[in-house]
């Protein structure tokens, strides 16, 4: 096994985690990406935005499993939450993590 594996796997496991805590998915493409597409149930709060709903999120008192189109907005939104005291992980590309969600 290699060093990508060991990762893959690791973040699976995260995310399967906060599945079983339902966790929200926060999708933070802009609202026309994610109108082409998104995971089913998931939440749009576009990045250039989500500091101004972070009061809301914590409301929900859920977890949250960030994701975008390849993972870099996704990881950005991830470390905010985190740095405003809610549990978050950055569940990567929209796409990919709507398959591992499927599984």
């Amino acid at each position: 096994m290699g060093i990508f594996d060991f990762l893959f796997k690791n973040k699976r496991k995260m995310i399967k985690e906060f599945i079983s805590k339902e966790a929200i998915v926060l999708d933070v493409r802009t609202t026309a990406e994610y109108s082409n597409g998104a995971i089913s149930g998931s939440k749009n709060i576009p990045l250039q935005t989500l500091s101004n709903e972070i009061a809301k999120i914590k409301k929900l008192n859920k977890p949250v499993i960030t994701c975008c189109a390849s993972g870099m907005r996704s990881a950005t939104a991830a470390s905010i939450l985190k740095n405003n005291g809610i549990e978050a992980i950055n569940g990567g590309g929209w796409q990919s993590l709507s398959q591992l969600l499927a599984n």
